[in-house]
């Protein structure tokens, strides 16, 4: 997918006639398009997103939008992939900037993720189930797919995990080792029954009995954003602050969540504090446009990140007013930019995957 440059004329268009000609081109097209906003996204993107949500969220709105003609994702590469796998065609997706990637699903290729599975083959006995969280590549889904395995989300991760040890002893997960260590642990998977499979070295740098020890394989891979936040973060917070919760994405660091009083996904830790009651404290580790939208949605409580500097997803930021506008724009004059479409080959076991990621409850 080639990036196509801004025209230089919305080069110098300022933001009230930003903001004026985006609700024009959202008039015109109507229900034709839909804008699906995630919420690491800045505030005056989600001002003209028709749903808001997380990863999971968000594919389920791609499924259940069968009225609109486009999808407009204001997220990254892998959303758009996904949505465009679950909308099966019938409609269009289009990503603002086709440069919004995510480094966590570049962490697992495809060729290197089946180099890992032909080893594991080779070495275990029965069989090991592969799950893939939705920050991957459409390739990787439909390898997970093809063989007997699911996607998930950090908000249904648990229930992929059982569902998976329903059915074997041993599961792969990646690309996010952290959010694969502290989704294990929580469902009583001891530390020394989890071994980390490094790409770049031999073997993954595992020796066979580690690899016939081992209840999952976790890939080594992260995401930049919650790899920010450790654990003297958290001390500062509750040594100035002794009745501030803290509360954490499961991408963070085992010995982060260990500390936090709460761990969950994005739409979980939205509910927790707004739910929480007023007057609390909060120190949120999660990207930094969310945390500040939850600090101005709830006054009545005090809301900070659990670091003191800007920790925000620069992929995610990528997807500018400016891009909203034109994509927009060129689609009431009939025109389709920066679609993405996963290729046939990939389509048919990725979407097998998405599906079963969407029926584990």
């Amino acid at each position: 997918m080639k990036q196509e440059n801004l025209p230089d004329e919305y080069l110098i268009v300022d933001k009230k006639d930003i903001d004026r000609r985006i609700g024009e081109a959202k008039k015109a097209l109507g229900n034709s398009v839909v804008i699906l906003g995630h919420h690491y996204q800045r505030d005056e993107i989600l001002d003209f997103a028709d749903y808001t949500g997380d990863s999971y969220k968000l594919s389920q709105c791609a499924v259940e939008c069968k009225e609109a003609r486009y999808i407009v994702f204001c997220g990254v590469h892998f959303m758009a992939e996904s949505a465009d796998i679950l909308s099966e065609s019938k409609r269009i997706v289009m990503l603002p900037d086709s440069e919004a990637g995510c480094s966590m699903a570049d962490m697992a290729d495809s060729e290197d993720v089946v180099k890992c599975w032909d080893t594991l083959s080779r070495i275990a006995q029965g069989t090991t189930i592969p799950i893939t969280y939705i920050n991957s590549s459409a390739d990787v889904k439909a390898f997970c797919g093809q063989n007997g395995g699911s996607v998930c989300t950090s908000s249904n991760a648990s229930a992929a995990f059982k569902w998976a040890y329903s059915h074997t002893d041993r599961i792969i997960f990646f690309p996010d080792e952290h959010l694969g260590r502290n989704t294990a642990y929580s469902l009583g998977i001891p530390l020394e029954k989890m071994a980390v499979w490094d790409p770049r070295r031999p073997n993954g740098g595992l020796t066979d009995q580690q690899i016939l020890d081992a209840r999952i394989i976790l890939w080594k891979g992260f995401c930049c954003v919650h790899m920010e936040f450790d654990e003297q973060q958290v001390y500062a917070r509750k040594a100035k602050y002794p009745r501030m919760k803290i509360i954490v994405h499961p991408e963070c660091r085992f010995e982060v969540v260990r500390l936090a009083d709460y761990a969950g996904s994005t739409e979980y830790i939205i509910k927790m504090v707004t739910n929480a009651e007023a007057n609390t404290q909060w120190a949120v580790g999660t990207e930094i446009h969310l945390v500040r939208r939850l600090a101005k949605q709830n006054p009545d409580k005090f809301i900070i990140g659990l670091n003191d500097y800007f920790c925000f997803c620069a992929t995610m930021f990528r997807i500018s007013p400016l891009r909203l506008l034109w994509v927009l724009e060129n689609l009431v004059a009939g025109k389709i930019v920066n679609q993405v479409k996963v290729i046939s080959s990939a389509r048919h076991w990725a979407k097998i995957a998405l599906d079963q990621m969407l029926k584990i409850r």
